[in-house]
């Protein structure tokens, strides 16, 4: 974002209901720190708390990530070089003033993200991939954009057991059909151990969602219970919702 624009966007920044936002700049022209240093004093002036993230990288990687994607380097009326070494004297007293500085040269891009997750929303990283849990039938279609699949068919079914036929997983006795056998129980056991162990590696790689569905013949009983579960043992540690497809179809 261009810096002579900052204040204008903080003004409309403070009217949302947003509580944090990041912006961006980079070096584009002589008149950058005059613009950039009078918006920031104007911020200042207005009662709005910011905070400067400088990041830095050694000269051979930043060489290398502008040969790899092709980019100018926005100095770039000298080489490659001496514009990376132009731009670090212009950026030494922006650096000087900031608040925190990562060193970006060997990390991934998932690692830096994970690093400023955890200097701006410290013990909220497990909660920024969004996971949805979607139970459904098999004989509808598998829900679209489904990351994991896990087939309860195998479980014992309801709906041969006349009382429980025309109910769904969202009723006790249904739920007391399925946890009465041993095998509901082991699978669950096992499912909750696997996904406790996955999602984090997941989250890590810097995914945004994941979609994790359940799938029994008709997406009425077992499909649900198994669903539902998953989403009160994980609910607490990470951001999910639980969403039945086809619970109500005949």
């Amino acid at each position: 974002m261009p810096p002579t624009l900052i204040p204008k966007f903080a003004d409309l920044f403070i009217q949302s209901e947003n509580k944090k936002v990041a912006l961006v700049c980079d070096m584009r022209g002589a008149a950058f720190f005059e613009d950039l240093f009078a918006s920031l004093q104007e911020l200042e002036q207005n009662d709005v708390d910011y905070e400067i993230l400088f990041l830095v990288a050694d000269d051979d990687v930043l060489i290398r990530r502008f040969k790899e994607t092709r980019r100018r380097h926005p100095l770039g009326e000298v080489s490659l070089p001496e514009a990376i070494q132009k731009e670090r004297e212009g950026l030494s007293e922006l650096r000087g003033k900031a608040h925190k500085e990562i060193d970006t040269s060997y990390l991934k891009p998932w690692e830096l993200k994970a690093k400023i997750v955890e200097l701006y929303e410290p013990g909220q990283r497990d909660k920024n991939m969004q996971i949805r849990i979607v139970s459904f039938g098999f004989k509808y279609g598998l829900p679209p954009h489904a990351d994991l699949v896990f087939d309860v068919r195998f479980l014992p079914n309801p709906h041969y057991v006349e009382h429980l036929a025309f109910l769904t997983g969202d009723d006790d006795q249904v739920k007391e059909y399925l946890w009465r056998w041993p095998e509901t129980r082991e699978y669950y056991t096992k499912l909750q151990d696997m996904l406790e162990f996955s999602i984090p590696f997941y989250i890590k790689e810097g995914k945004a969602s994941l979609v994790i569905t359940v799938g029994c013949t008709g997406g009425k009983h077992r499909s649900v219970v198994i669903a539902d579960e998953i989403g009160k043992a994980l609910g607490s540690r990470f951001n999910l919702t639980v969403e039945h497809r086809d619970i109500y179809k005949s």
